[in-house]
């Protein structure tokens, strides 16, 4: 496994699970963008600016294995590493309940980026992520 390069710390909102009382499946997908995002810009990548110059990053797969429940008002780390293969930058994240450090999913999510619609077999502001 590589080393993480970004870690984001987030707390559960009650708001987020379901009658279960544990964090509903589809909040982890929000976690993970979030995260992704966060990333992004702390590494001055703006998906706004590069939108508005025709450039687009996407999700084309996801997969997330899950482990353990968070429930409400859990801290949890969300950490993540990228690698680049192929025409696809591959963000893998897990998210530990804190203070415990558990691991509640392992997830691996492939993106790609387009200009004007047409994938681009890579981005140099991308490719310095790696």
């Amino acid at each position: 496994m590589e080393p993480y390069t970004y870690e984001l710390q987030l707390k559960v909102r009650d708001y987020e699970c379901d009658l279960q009382g544990i964090v509903n499946n589809s909040v982890y997908q929000n976690y993970l963008e979030h995260t992704r995002h966060e990333f992004l810009l702390s590494r001055g990548v703006s998906f706004s600016d590069l939108h508005a110059q025709g450039i687009d990053a996407v999700v084309a797969r996801v997969q997330i294995a899950y482990k353990n429940s968070l429930r409400p008002k859990d801290m949890f780390a969300s950490k993540l590493y990228v690698k680049k293969e192929g025409v696809k930058y591959v963000f893998y994240q897990d998210i530990y309940r804190l203070p415990d450090n558990k691991l509640c999913i392992k997830a691996k999510i492939e993106s790609v980026v387009t200009r004007d619609g047409k994938l681009l077999p890579g981005l140099p502001v991308f490719d310095a992520l790696v």
